[in-house]
């Protein structure tokens, strides 16, 4: 028995070694019991191999462990990536930044620095690679000779393939108990690429023409804007079943009621209506992409490749009209390559805010400060061209926890302390509760409603045009498996007869519409279009 610790235990390392999942959202990872499919398909190959040739050579091991140790870095990137940077790995944006990247590093700090994290990174790949074609030796050495007299492991070896077909597949059956593979990750990467650089497969995979580029033909088609300024935010989780779901109407009613009463305090009005999103519980960029660029995104596939492109988006035709167009993300800590395809005037991410204040759940900076910030660092005067602005936030993010506080003096949100001591002690006490995030997400939705009524309620400089878009339902542990993929989407103006060309396309007064699904994210670029229209 003592001498199958080994093997069974080199069976162990190599099927953990590519079915990790993240300690998000940290480059850290943590072990997953599930098995991992490429692990199963290189046992049935050895195995087979191993039957019929009763060895595997030296060669054989080298190469299958260099192989092996690709997909190790692959299941890396693959899981820390969307956890770290918002979004998975990317390599036509990713690839171009590693250069610079090194350069940039090396040169902040001494050489003796960087030339040692290169020696560790290097040490560190090539123990890996050692320890991995040193569990393949001991599988070879010790497990394979049993496993090819034993008509049982066959059997329970073809059993598993099959399992890593299902999962391939993408029978959702499988997911408890395989992991997430990583050649298609590697595979997607490459058509990617290629698709990128062919221009059959681009005109194949997008329209031959989209609404904005019909738009920017047109010099009146923001003409009903009466440049007035616009400002798109997309709120994060902020989905369907916050009607749908009686617990989460109950709670969140006292929030919508506030709001409506800042809208109606400020002579303003306000229409609504539900869409659906090319998304659900995350990757919120297709949300918005397929509303700036006016195209069905929901193949994430078709995000990738649009953004190799030139196409131009709502940013472009506003910027054509004389708008000044800035975008706001202050989530964002890290460099973001894909902002060169927005091509915004003025991009501000976390970093340029200087936030003072204290640090709060994963993404450090309240909504509330980040608008605010906005408006204090490009106040608006009369002189000055029209803005339009792009704002996803970020406070009702998953996990939920903790929720920022709310600051009713929006003067001292911009102060390097800007909650009292009560406030950050209640902050520093929530912890994620990873079993039941109901809670916590409402508490989030009801920050959001509190600084969205507080927001409404300063002083407006300039007539403003508020779109207000859910980007995506929450994840379903929060509310449940099966939900639509359904937002709700609300314009605020004072301009009446702006607002009718809304209502003439389906939106209804306030901010309860009916349940009718007036289309995808992508069509809501044309109503916007048509009521902004000549």
């Amino acid at each position: 028995m003592i001498g199958w610790i080994k093997p069974l235990a080199a069976l162990f390392l190599l099927n953990g070694l590519l079915s990790f999942s993240t300690w998000w959202p940290t480059p850290g990872i943590l072990p997953d019991a599930r098995i991992a499919p490429e692990f199963i398909l290189w046992w049935a190959v050895v195995l087979i191999a191993y039957a019929v040739r009763r060895s595997i050579s030296k060669m054989a091991l080298f190469l299958m462990a260099v192989l092996y140790l690709l997909l190790v870095l692959g299941r890396y990137l693959d899981v820390t990536a969307p956890s770290l940077f918002g979004r998975a790995v990317n390599l036509y944006w990713d690839i171009p930044q590693i250069p610079r990247f090194i350069w940039v590093t090396a040169a902040e700090n001494p050489w003796w620095l960087s030339a040692l994290v290169g020696v560790a990174i290097t040490l560190f790949l090539w123990g890996l690679f050692r320890l991995i074609r040193g569990a393949m030796a001991m599988v070879v050495a010790h497990a394979l000779p049993f496993a090819v007299a034993h008509r049982s492991v066959w059997l329970l070896t073809a059993a598993a393939v099959l399992l890593a077909a299902a999962n391939y597949a993408g029978v959702r059956a499988t997911w408890p108990y395989v992991s997430k593979p990583v050649v298609p990750t590697y595979w997607n990467q490459l058509v990617l690429l290629w698709q990128a650089n062919s221009s059959e497969e681009l005109n194949r995979a997008l329209p031959a023409q989209t609404v904005i580029e019909e738009a920017l033909q047109d010099a009146k088609s923001l003409s009903a804007l009466q440049n007035k300024d616009v400002y798109l935010i997309f709120l994060e989780s902020f989905g369907a079943v916050l009607y749908d779901n009686p617990e989460a109407r109950a709670r969140t009613e006292r929030g919508r009621a506030a709001l409506l009463q800042s809208i109606q305090k400020t002579q303003r009005h306000v229409v609504s209506a539900f869409f659906s999103s090319p998304t659900i519980g995350g990757a919120s960029d297709l949300a918005h992409m397929s509303l700036l660029a006016g195209v069905d995104l929901s193949d994430p596939r078709r995000h990738d490749l649009l953004l190799t492109t030139a196409r131009p988006t709502l940013i472009s035709l506003f910027r054509k009209a004389g708008y000044q167009t800035f975008g706001l993300y202050h989530a964002v800590s890290w460099a973001w390559p894909e902002k060169a395809y927005y091509n915004y005037d003025v991009y501000l991410d976390g970093r340029a805010l200087n936030y003072r204040g204290p640090s709060i759940g994963f993404w450090h900076i309240p909504d509330q400060f980040a608008i605010a910030r906005f408006e204090q660092m490009h106040p608006r005067r009369g002189n000055q061209p029209p803005r339009f602005l792009f704002f996803p936030t970020i406070s009702s993010h998953f996990p939920f926890s903790p929720v920022p506080p709310y600051q009713p003096d929006w003067r001292r949100i911009l102060s390097d302390q800007p909650f009292n001591a009560q406030e950050m002690n209640r902050v520093r006490a929530e912890k994620v509760n990873w079993l039941n995030m109901a809670g916590d997400y409402l508490r989030s939705i009801d920050y959001t409603f509190d600084w969205l009524t507080g927001y409404i309620a300063q002083p407006e400089p300039r007539d403003t045009v508020i779109i207000l878009i859910g980007d995506h339902q929450p994840s379903a542990n929060v509310m449940g498996d099966g939900q639509p993929w359904h937002v709700p989407v609300f314009v605020i103006a004072k301009d009446r007869a702006l607002l009718a060309r809304f209502e003439s396309q389906g939106f209804q007064p306030g901010l309860s519409p009916d349940r009718t699904v007036r289309g995808g994210m992508h069509d809501l670029t044309q109503v916007l279009l048509k009521a902004f229209g000549n």
